[in-house]
């Protein structure tokens, strides 16, 4: 009996061990480039490759880098200095810096008007960009930016963006008296009302009234003037494809197919051809001697353009959304602007921000075009002014490279704000 009762009584420990570290092969680099880099063989041969691909690009790029020269004349000093070795010519960047950002023709002593106008974009998006973050008064200065921004970088008169300013106050007023009977009434009462205070303001002088250096649009170039055509652009192509995917939607059938006929109409043509269109072929239904701004121009079909791709992707949303959005709409004694703007709207949007974000970093990209309508942005600096100058004719990869890189880098913070802003607004349980 008392053998079994002492078999029958479980061991007790009083101390505990010391813990072990896991194996060699169960930690650390070694654990990670088991799991990520060889976890089976052809994974194993792939990472194998890769490497080997990674190594023979670093080890021709590498000495090209490391070796470059920074301070020459031209590149026949570069090659000289180089003697015979591998090296960049990055003399190009630091010679001819000024023509890559603000063109040939931009006056030198007024570089700081551009530059400014570049800082303060940074503080106009912050509250549109981060709106839980920065205080919604910010909206003010977001709002007065874009007139600020043209009297920096275009000079003259400071009434000209004033008189601009108030013909958007006088649509903006008109919008709000006639939007309660009708959105379209409203929409384009407001056109309206800002194109005849823009026709009476066009008739008072302002030539000199705290005036600042003019600067005409034919001496904008580098990479100021994409700045500029894609912020602009991209700015105004939205609401634009907003109002043509609710135009594509309505139940009015003139307004339907005006947008039907305008969306299909720019996504079949080239966006080549409809800026050979602002710079050739618009002059001729214009008046005889009248001066239309080529930028101007260029602007207005770029974001035709993109307001018909826009339109399409938010249309997408709008489709995306189901029916008893709609009718729990109806059912809250809503009308149409306030369903779109309070239920319908803020979730289609927040379907089509990829795709909206693709057609901004594709616009983005895209206005490297007006290089063939002798618009001498960034590419157009490159590809004429300096590869046709003696001094650095041969220099290709180094400008090239420094392009790519600045479209690189203002893409991918559109990329990764647009991620940034989705794992915002995804409140909703998955």
């Amino acid at each position: 009996m008392s053998d079994t009762h002492q078999h029958s009584i479980r061991f007790v420990r009083e101390s505990m061990l010391p813990q072990q570290e896991p194996p060699a092969t169960e930690r650390g680099v070694i654990k990670w480039m088991r799991e990520n880099m060889f976890s089976s063989i052809p994974n194993g041969i792939l990472t194998l490759v890769a490497l080997y691909a990674i190594y023979a690009i670093l080890s021709g790029l590498l000495p090209w880098l490391l070796n470059g020269i920074w301070d020459a004349p031209s590149i026949r000093a570069c090659r000289e200095i180089l003697d015979g070795q591998t090296g960049g010519c990055f003399a190009v960047l630091t010679e001819r810096w000024n023509q890559l950002l603000f063109g040939f023709k931009y006056p030198t002593h007024l570089y700081w008007r551009p530059t400014v106008a570049f800082i303060l974009l940074f503080v106009a998006i912050a509250p549109v960009l981060f709106y839980n973050t920065f205080p919604r008064q910010m909206l003010i200065f977001t709002a007065l930016y874009p007139f600020v921004a043209y009297w920096l970088i275009w000079g003259g008169s400071i009434l000209v963006p004033i008189f601009a300013l108030v013909g958007f106050g006088v649509g903006y007023i008109v919008y709000s008296k006639y939007v309660a009977q009708s959105f379209a009434m409203g929409f384009f009462g407001g056109i309206a009302g800002a194109l005849v205070t823009w026709w009476l303001t066009g008739m008072i002088p302002v030539e000199g009234v705290l005036a600042m250096e003019a600067v005409p649009s034919r001496d904008m170039g580098g990479f100021m003037l994409n700045l500029i055509l894609g912020t602009v652009c991209v700015s105004l192509s939205i609401p634009f494809g907003i109002a043509l995917a609710l135009g594509r939607q309505s139940d009015m059938p003139f307004i339907k197919w005006i947008c039907v006929v305008f969306i299909e109409f720019i996504r079949g043509v080239p966006l080549i051809t409809l800026l050979f269109v602002a710079s050739v072929v618009l002059a001729y239904f214009l008046p005889p001697g009248t001066n239309f701004d080529l930028i101007l121009r260029v602007i207005i079909m770029i974001t035709m353009f993109a307001s018909a791709y826009i339109a399409e992707v938010i249309r997408g949303g709008l489709a995306a959304l189901p029916k008893g959005q709609y009718e729990a709409a109806d059912s809250l004694g809503l009308d149409y602007a306030q369903s779109m703007r309070l239920i319908i709207l803020p979730q289609a949007l927040k379907i089509s921000i990829p795709g909206i974000v693709n057609v901004a970093v594709g616009l983005f990209k895209d206005t490297t075009l007006v290089s063939v309508i002798s618009m001498f942005d960034l590419v157009g600096m490159i590809r004429g002014p300096i590869l046709a100058s003696t001094e650095w004719n041969g220099v290709y990869w180094e400008l090239l490279g420094f392009a790519s890189f600045l479209f690189f880098i203002t893409c991918y913070g559109i990329s990764q704000y647009s991620q940034w802003l989705e794992r915002q607004l995804n409140t909703d349980h998955r």
